[in-house]
């Protein structure tokens, strides 16, 4: 069983900075694949960056290529989302979650994670 928390949201400027974190607990966290996923008002879950269980493969969406970078310390069992030159359509719910098998490819597959944490919220007004 693993359990995950996300901190880090808030409301930046167009262009701004920040950097989401997620912590994850349980004996087997450090062997599983994770991703971030984003949901706005009115809009399905989407992937947008997740990463293998030894950080060597990541993906990305073309929405948030180039401005965002998945990274993840296992030492610290934590994920991070580095968030550069933010947008008012990255408004939204943030996600962190961990895949539902061991040692697997990070296909950012909504399906394929089961553990979830209870989202962070990032606003960027237009």
């Amino acid at each position: 069983q693993v359990q995950v928390v996300e901190s880090g949201g808030g409301l930046v400027q167009a262009g701004g900075s920040l950097r989401l974190s997620c912590t994850a607990s349980g004996s087997t966290a450090g062997a599983r694949a994770m991703g971030w996923f984003r949901q706005a008002p009115g809009k399905e879950r989407e992937g947008i960056s997740c990463i293998g269980w030894s950080g060597g493969n990541q993906y990305y969406a073309d929405s948030v290529k180039g401005r965002f970078t998945i990274s993840r310390d296992n030492a610290r069992n934590t994920l991070y989302l580095q968030m550069n030159n933010l947008k008012p359509e990255d408004t939204a719910m943030y996600y962190c979650a961990a895949h539902s098998q061991l040692y697997t490819f990070p296909y950012c597959e909504r399906e394929r994670f089961s553990y979830w944490g209870q989202g962070t919220q990032v606003t960027v007004p237009s």
